[in-house]
């Protein structure tokens, strides 16, 4: 009857919710977990005012401001804001390992965040969308190229010390080592380069095995 298939999709959901229902020991991490369904962010940037969830997340954020990178690569000198940023930096660059497996296709990547975004390439799904024209993107960054398009801002990087303008961060970051005269320099013989990639090509092809 239609009244007993009500109790039973009602009994479904019930197990449902059961399921998926988190617990914690602690009442602290409780009211930290609160924060994704109520949006609060009580930990504010003084510089700009940006909020965050976390204490964690704070300090974070604080290093775009400092330029602190507290997180050094041991093989080539890179440094990092984030520890996560480091892992992934060896596995890209260094190791060659890719834990996190597309289920789909079998295709590999070295990052979940990496897995995340190629799976949209069998859903479909583009979470990401330009509030001006409406096109919808499947990465953030994606969008916030798309989105200098509807502005001016479309070098939006600038050098101080010569005046050009780069649409990429790290584009600007490699051209400044011209006036620095920063380098990655190799452990091995002491040539020296400008960017980490070339340093690991020329390692792999003039000192490994």
């Amino acid at each position: 009857t239609k009244e007993s298939w009500r109790h039973e999709k009602a009994q479904q959901k019930k197990k449902e919710n059961e399921k998926n229902k988190l617990t914690f020991l602690r009442k602290q991490d409780l009211i930290v977990h609160m924060r994704i369904h109520t949006g609060e962010k009580p930990f504010s940037c003084q510089i700009c005012g940006r909020g965050f969830s976390r204490s964690g997340y704070l300090t974070v954020h604080m290093r775009t401001h400092t330029g602190e990178k507290p997180y050094v690569c041991n093989t080539c000198g890179v440094a990092f804001r984030q520890c996560g940023q480091l892992v992934i930096h060896v596995r890209r660059t260094h190791t060659g390992e890719k834990p996190y497996l597309c289920k789909t296709c079998g295709r590999r990547f070295s990052s979940n965040r990496d897995l995340t975004v190629h799976g949209r390439t069998h859903t479909g799904e583009k979470p990401f969308s330009c509030a001006t024209c409406g096109k919808r993107f499947t990465r953030s960054d994606t969008l916030t190229i798309h989105m200098r398009t509807h502005t001016e801002e479309k070098q939006p990087h600038l050098c101080k010390m010569c005046g050009v303008r780069f649409m990429w961060n790290s584009d600007l970051t490699v051209h400044m080592r011209k006036h620095t005269g920063e380098k990655y320099i190799c452990k091995t013989c002491g040539r020296a380069f400008r960017q980490s990639g070339q340093l690991s090509v020329h390692v792999r092809r003039s000192h490994t095995d």
